[in-house]
Protein backbone atom coordinates (compact mmCIF):
# COMPACT_ATOMS: atom_id res chain seq x y z
CA UNK A 1 0.00 0.00 0.00
CA UNK A 2 1.36 3.41 -0.91
CA UNK A 3 1.29 6.52 1.27
CA UNK A 4 -1.85 8.62 0.83
CA UNK A 5 -1.36 11.94 -0.88
CA UNK A 6 -0.61 14.73 1.58
CA UNK A 7 0.98 18.12 0.98
CA UNK A 8 4.60 18.39 2.10
CA UNK A 9 5.73 20.90 4.67
CA UNK A 10 8.17 23.71 3.97
CA UNK A 11 11.78 22.57 3.96
CA UNK A 12 13.38 23.93 7.15
CA UNK A 13 15.92 26.69 6.56
CA UNK A 14 18.80 24.68 8.00
CA UNK A 15 18.16 21.85 5.53
CA UNK A 16 17.81 24.26 2.59
CA UNK A 17 21.11 25.92 3.51
CA UNK A 18 22.92 22.60 3.94
CA UNK A 19 21.66 21.35 0.59
CA UNK A 20 22.64 24.59 -1.13
CA UNK A 21 26.17 24.23 0.23
CA UNK A 22 26.43 20.74 -1.30
CA UNK A 23 24.48 21.50 -4.47
CA UNK A 24 27.32 20.72 -6.90
CA UNK A 25 27.87 17.30 -5.27
CA UNK A 26 24.25 16.14 -5.21
CA UNK A 27 23.47 15.54 -8.90
CA UNK A 28 21.33 13.62 -9.85
CA UNK A 29 19.79 13.67 -6.37
CA UNK A 30 17.64 16.56 -5.22
CA UNK A 31 15.82 17.26 -8.48
CA UNK A 32 12.87 17.55 -6.09
CA UNK A 33 13.04 17.53 -2.30
CA UNK A 34 9.91 16.89 -0.25
CA UNK A 35 9.92 17.36 3.51
CA UNK A 36 7.23 16.12 5.90
CA UNK A 37 6.90 16.70 9.61
CA UNK A 38 5.39 13.21 9.83
CA UNK A 39 4.45 10.45 7.39
CA UNK A 40 3.74 6.77 7.59
CA UNK A 41 6.80 5.85 5.52
CA UNK A 42 9.07 7.94 3.29
CA UNK A 43 9.44 4.91 1.02
CA UNK A 44 5.68 4.86 0.49
CA UNK A 45 5.62 8.55 -0.40
CA UNK A 46 8.40 8.03 -2.94
CA UNK A 47 6.69 4.92 -4.33
CA UNK A 48 3.41 6.75 -4.89
CA UNK A 49 5.18 9.50 -6.77
CA UNK A 50 7.29 7.04 -8.77
CA UNK A 51 4.15 5.24 -9.92
CA UNK A 52 2.75 8.63 -10.96
CA UNK A 53 5.77 9.22 -13.23
CA UNK A 54 8.16 11.13 -10.97
CA UNK A 55 11.68 11.03 -12.49
CA UNK A 56 14.89 9.91 -10.84
CA UNK A 57 16.41 12.17 -8.21
CA UNK A 58 13.43 12.66 -5.89
CA UNK A 59 14.36 12.96 -2.21
CA UNK A 60 11.74 12.46 0.51
CA UNK A 61 12.63 13.44 4.08
CA UNK A 62 10.50 13.06 7.20
CA UNK A 63 10.96 14.43 10.68
CA UNK A 64 9.14 11.35 11.97
CA UNK A 65 7.60 8.15 10.59
CA UNK A 66 4.59 6.42 12.09
CA UNK A 67 5.05 3.24 10.05
CA UNK A 68 8.74 3.18 9.16
CA UNK A 69 9.99 -0.23 8.12
CA UNK A 70 13.16 -2.18 7.59
CA UNK A 71 14.05 -5.46 5.94
CA UNK A 72 11.71 -8.45 6.06
CA UNK A 73 8.75 -6.36 7.24
CA UNK A 74 10.30 -5.20 10.50
CA UNK A 75 9.35 -1.80 11.87
CA UNK A 76 11.89 1.03 12.07
CA UNK A 77 11.67 3.15 15.23
CA UNK A 78 11.33 6.71 13.89
CA UNK A 79 10.58 9.25 16.66
CA UNK A 80 10.46 13.00 15.89
CA UNK A 81 13.66 15.03 15.62
CA UNK A 82 15.81 12.04 16.59
CA UNK A 83 17.01 10.59 13.30
CA UNK A 84 17.31 10.95 9.57
CA UNK A 85 14.53 9.24 7.61
CA UNK A 86 15.15 9.61 3.90
CA UNK A 87 14.06 7.91 0.66
CA UNK A 88 15.52 8.35 -2.83
CA UNK A 89 14.09 7.49 -6.24
CA UNK A 90 16.82 5.97 -8.41
CA UNK A 91 17.08 4.33 -11.81
CA UNK A 92 20.03 1.86 -11.74
CA UNK A 93 18.55 0.32 -14.89
CA UNK A 94 20.27 3.02 -16.93
CA UNK A 95 23.71 1.69 -15.98
CA UNK A 96 25.85 -0.12 -18.52
CA UNK A 97 25.27 -3.34 -16.56
CA UNK A 98 21.80 -2.70 -15.11
CA UNK A 99 21.38 -6.09 -13.43
CA UNK A 100 24.63 -5.82 -11.50
CA UNK A 101 24.10 -2.16 -10.67
CA UNK A 102 20.69 -2.94 -9.22
CA UNK A 103 22.04 -5.90 -7.24
CA UNK A 104 24.84 -3.81 -5.73
CA UNK A 105 22.69 -0.77 -4.94
CA UNK A 106 22.37 -1.47 -1.20
CA UNK A 107 26.07 -2.39 -1.01
CA UNK A 108 26.91 1.01 -2.51
CA UNK A 109 24.45 2.73 -0.17
CA UNK A 110 26.02 1.13 2.90
CA UNK A 111 29.44 2.40 1.84
CA UNK A 112 28.04 5.87 1.18
CA UNK A 113 26.36 6.15 4.58
CA UNK A 114 29.46 4.93 6.41
CA UNK A 115 31.61 7.43 4.49
CA UNK A 116 29.21 10.30 5.15
CA UNK A 117 28.96 9.58 8.86
CA UNK A 118 32.73 9.38 9.22
CA UNK A 119 33.27 12.57 7.19
CA UNK A 120 30.72 14.57 9.14
CA UNK A 121 31.22 13.17 12.68
CA UNK A 122 34.51 11.27 12.74
CA UNK A 123 32.77 8.07 13.84
CA UNK A 124 33.77 4.94 11.92
CA UNK A 125 30.80 2.57 11.69
CA UNK A 126 31.07 -1.03 10.56
CA UNK A 127 28.90 -2.37 7.75
CA UNK A 128 27.09 -5.61 8.51
CA UNK A 129 25.88 -7.64 5.53
CA UNK A 130 23.81 -6.84 3.69
CA UNK A 131 22.96 -3.26 4.57
CA UNK A 132 23.18 -2.25 8.24
CA UNK A 133 25.64 0.02 10.01
CA UNK A 134 26.76 -0.98 13.50
CA UNK A 135 28.92 0.38 16.29
CA UNK A 136 30.11 -2.21 18.82
CA UNK A 137 27.42 -4.67 17.66
CA UNK A 138 24.61 -2.13 18.11
CA UNK A 139 22.64 -0.90 15.11
CA UNK A 140 23.17 2.68 14.02
CA UNK A 141 21.57 2.79 10.57
CA UNK A 142 19.64 0.65 8.12
CA UNK A 143 18.84 0.62 4.42
CA UNK A 144 15.81 -0.69 2.55
CA UNK A 145 15.60 -0.93 -1.25
CA UNK A 146 12.23 -1.62 -2.91
CA UNK A 147 11.61 -2.01 -6.61
CA UNK A 148 8.99 0.06 -8.38
CA UNK A 149 6.99 -2.41 -10.44
CA UNK A 150 5.00 -1.22 -13.42
CA UNK A 151 1.46 -2.60 -13.26
CA UNK A 152 1.32 -2.84 -17.03
CA UNK A 153 4.70 -4.40 -17.78
CA UNK A 154 5.13 -6.07 -14.38
CA UNK A 155 8.81 -5.20 -14.44
CA UNK A 156 10.97 -3.22 -12.03
CA UNK A 157 11.42 0.18 -13.65
CA UNK A 158 13.20 2.01 -10.79
CA UNK A 159 14.14 1.58 -7.14
CA UNK A 160 13.18 3.36 -3.93
CA UNK A 161 16.18 3.45 -1.62
CA UNK A 162 15.27 4.33 1.95
CA UNK A 163 17.63 4.82 4.86
CA UNK A 164 17.35 5.64 8.52
CA UNK A 165 20.13 6.87 10.79
CA UNK A 166 19.75 7.10 14.56
CA UNK A 167 21.07 10.54 15.46
CA UNK A 168 19.71 11.80 18.80
CA UNK A 169 19.61 10.46 22.35
CA UNK A 170 16.26 8.75 21.98
CA UNK A 171 14.52 6.46 24.44
CA UNK A 172 14.35 3.10 22.71
CA UNK A 173 11.63 0.51 23.27
CA UNK A 174 12.76 -2.27 25.66
CA UNK A 175 13.39 -4.71 22.82
CA UNK A 176 15.85 -2.27 21.21
CA UNK A 177 17.65 -0.91 24.28
CA UNK A 178 20.65 -3.23 23.99
CA UNK A 179 20.55 -3.56 20.20
CA UNK A 180 20.47 0.02 18.94
CA UNK A 181 22.61 3.11 19.34
CA UNK A 182 22.81 6.63 17.93
CA UNK A 183 25.45 9.12 16.87
CA UNK A 184 24.90 11.35 19.88
CA UNK A 185 25.06 8.38 22.26
CA UNK A 186 28.34 7.24 20.75
CA UNK A 187 29.95 10.66 20.47
CA UNK A 188 28.53 12.37 23.54
CA UNK A 189 27.71 15.56 21.67
CA UNK A 190 25.00 17.02 19.49
CA UNK A 191 24.95 16.42 15.74
CA UNK A 192 23.77 18.82 13.03
CA UNK A 193 21.13 16.66 11.34
CA UNK A 194 20.75 18.97 8.34
CA UNK A 195 24.47 18.98 7.58
CA UNK A 196 24.60 15.20 8.04
CA UNK A 197 21.63 14.75 5.71
CA UNK A 198 23.34 16.81 3.00
CA UNK A 199 26.54 14.81 3.49
CA UNK A 200 24.70 11.50 3.13
CA UNK A 201 23.10 12.67 -0.10
CA UNK A 202 26.44 13.83 -1.50
CA UNK A 203 28.05 10.50 -0.60
CA UNK A 204 25.10 8.62 -2.11
CA UNK A 205 25.47 10.62 -5.32
CA UNK A 206 29.19 9.74 -5.55
CA UNK A 207 28.68 6.03 -5.01
CA UNK A 208 25.63 5.99 -7.29
CA UNK A 209 27.81 7.52 -10.00
CA UNK A 210 30.23 4.61 -9.46
CA UNK A 211 27.34 2.18 -10.01
CA UNK A 212 26.11 3.88 -13.16
CA UNK A 213 29.67 4.12 -14.47
CA UNK A 214 30.38 0.43 -13.86
CA UNK A 215 33.04 1.05 -11.19
CA UNK A 216 31.85 -1.95 -9.20
CA UNK A 217 35.27 -2.97 -7.86
CA UNK A 218 35.67 0.42 -6.17
CA UNK A 219 32.39 -0.10 -4.35
CA UNK A 220 33.12 -3.70 -3.38
CA UNK A 221 36.64 -2.87 -2.14
CA UNK A 222 35.33 0.00 -0.01
CA UNK A 223 32.58 -2.23 1.41
CA UNK A 224 35.04 -4.98 2.34
CA UNK A 225 37.29 -2.52 4.15
CA UNK A 226 34.36 -1.41 6.33
CA UNK A 227 32.82 -4.83 6.97
CA UNK A 228 35.04 -6.81 9.37
CA UNK A 229 32.26 -9.29 10.18
CA UNK A 230 32.12 -10.41 6.54
CA UNK A 231 35.15 -12.59 7.22
CA UNK A 232 35.70 -14.97 10.11
CA UNK A 233 32.36 -14.48 11.87
CA UNK A 234 30.14 -17.37 12.94
CA UNK A 235 26.68 -17.30 11.37
CA UNK A 236 23.53 -19.36 11.11
CA UNK A 237 20.94 -19.18 8.37
CA UNK A 238 17.91 -20.99 7.05
CA UNK A 239 17.96 -22.44 3.56
CA UNK A 240 15.13 -22.21 1.04
CA UNK A 241 14.08 -25.72 2.06
CA UNK A 242 13.79 -24.70 5.72
CA UNK A 243 16.87 -26.45 7.07
CA UNK A 244 19.21 -24.60 9.41
CA UNK A 245 22.87 -24.26 8.43
CA UNK A 246 25.91 -22.72 10.11
CA UNK A 247 29.37 -21.67 9.07
CA UNK A 248 32.01 -18.96 9.01
CA UNK A 249 31.80 -15.87 6.80
CA UNK A 250 34.30 -15.78 3.94
CA UNK A 251 33.61 -12.38 2.35
CA UNK A 252 31.27 -11.34 -0.46
CA UNK A 253 31.41 -12.12 -4.16
CA UNK A 254 31.32 -9.66 -7.05
CA UNK A 255 27.51 -9.54 -6.92
CA UNK A 256 27.36 -8.77 -3.19
CA UNK A 257 26.30 -12.25 -2.05
CA UNK A 258 27.61 -13.34 1.36
CA UNK A 259 30.03 -16.26 1.18
CA UNK A 260 30.05 -18.72 4.08
CA UNK A 261 32.41 -21.64 4.68
CA UNK A 262 30.23 -24.53 5.82
CA UNK A 263 32.13 -27.77 6.17
CA UNK A 264 34.09 -28.33 2.96
CA UNK A 265 31.83 -26.13 0.85
CA UNK A 266 31.44 -22.39 0.26
CA UNK A 267 27.77 -21.42 0.45
CA UNK A 268 26.50 -18.31 -1.37
CA UNK A 269 23.74 -16.44 0.49
CA UNK A 270 21.84 -13.92 -1.60
CA UNK A 271 18.95 -13.06 0.72
CA UNK A 272 17.14 -14.29 3.79
CA UNK A 273 17.76 -14.09 7.51
CA UNK A 274 21.33 -14.51 8.75
CA UNK A 275 22.01 -14.76 12.48
CA UNK A 276 25.41 -13.62 13.72
CA UNK A 277 26.54 -15.71 16.68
Amino acid sequence: MTERSAPPDALPAEFAEAFAAEQDALDPLGSQVLYYSSVGSTNDVALRLALAGQPEGLVVIAEAQTAGRGRRGRSWFSPPASGLYVSLLLDPGRAGDPARATTLLTIAAGVALAEAIETRTGLAADIKWPNDLHVARRKLAGILAEGVTSSSARTVSSVILGYGINVGRMSYPPELTNRATSLEIELGRSIDRAALCAETLAAMARRYADLIGGRFDAILDAWRQRAPSSRGASVKWQTSTGSCRSGTTAGIDDRGALLVQSGDAIERIVSGEVQWV
